[in-house]
Order: C-alpha cells, then sequence, then structure tokens
C-alpha cells in the first residue's frame, strides 16, 4: 500500500473554511446534505473560542491541503466514573482513503482519550456504511447492535423545552 505523506495537527481557527468545505462533502457523502446548517462564524465559535464544545484535528498534505478531519468531545460514563471521548464526525476524502490517514486520526485520538484519563472512546457510523464498519472493526471497535441513538432537534426540541404536552403512554 502506498501512503499518502500527510501530519495530523490540531485545527485552529485559520481551518474553518477547509473544515466546512470538508462537513459539506461528509454531509454529500452521507447523503444529508438536506441536514446541512454550517456556517463560518458558528463553527469557528465553537471550536475556537472562550465557550468551546468540541475539538478538532486536520489531516494535512506537505504544503498545507487539508484532505480529513476529526471532531470530538468529552463526554461522560456513569458507570464507569469517568469521561470519555466521543467523535462526532471522521472524514477523509475519497482520493485519500486507504492511505492510512484515517487509521492514523483513530490511533491519535485514543492516545489523547488515554491521556485524559478517558474510561472509552466512542462514536456512532450509520448501518448502511459497510465500509467504515469494517474498518472501524478492524481498528479494534464493537459495533454495538443493542444500542439506539436517540435525538431531539428543532421544532421537537423547542417544544420539548418549554414543556409542551406529549401523548400520553399507551398501556399495552
Amino acid at each position: 500500500m502506498i501512503h499518502t505523506p500527510f501530519t495530523l495537527r490540531a485545527a485552529g481557527p485559520h481551518d474553518v473554511q477547509d473544515l466546512l468545505r470538508l462537513i459539506a462533502a461528509l454531509a454529500d457523502y452521507e447523503h444529508l446534505t438536506h441536514l446541512l446548517d454550517v456556517s463560518h462564524e458558528r463553527l469557528a465559535s465553537n471550536l475556537f473560542s472562550d465557550r468551546s464544545v468540541a475539538e478538532a484535528m486536520v489531516a494535512e498534505l506537505p504544503g498545507g491541503s487539508i484532505i480529513g478531519f476529526a471532531i470530538y468531545f468529552t463526554s461522560f460514563s456513569t458507570f464507569l466514573c469517568r469521561p470519555g471521548l466521543y467523535l462526532e464526525d471522521l472524514f477523509v476524502l475519497p482520493a485519500h482513503r486507504g492511505h492510512g490517514v484515517g487509521g492514523a486520526m483513530l490511533q491519535a485520538l485514543a492516545r489523547l482519550a488515554v491521556e485524559r484519563g478517558c474510561g472509552r472512546f466512542e462514536w456512532s457510523v450509520l448501518d448502511w456504511n459497510e465500509p467504515a464498519i469494517r474498518f472501524y472493526e478492524r481498528m479494534g471497535a464493537s459495533v454495538l447492535p443493542d444500542w439506539r441513538i436517540c435525538r431531539v432537534t428543532g421544532a421537537a426540541l423547542t417544544d420539548l423545552a418549554r414543556g409542551q404536552s406529549f401523548p400520553p403512554e399507551s398501556s399495552s
């Protein structure tokens, strides 16, 4: 296998435009462009301000081209009573896949989780994304079959926050 020469580094405010480009490419790959609602200001604020809620890593070619990214944040495990590292997204441009970039990012994030005393490092994968599932399993990850992600967004989130009435539970 020929490896693309690249370096990994923490992303900085000067990387926001490249991150936006790669986020759009990720949304396209996952057929989720209809959910894309990102802006330069919001991404910069959430990654690189006094109130940052996440961190980012980029994979960079010699010469400065950004070919991949990972966005991650600290989570918490009640059962382990320790922090965790949650990988929100990892994406490598298709032309650079299979050259060790994604594996290097996962390894770097695993090292970071160990350094920070995390009890787990976890992420989600779309059930149709078999290449990613096989890749993650080769990296030592277990795909948990019994867990489902619950998500509240948009009007449903606003309604929940306001305490709007919900349908009563049905008795079976």
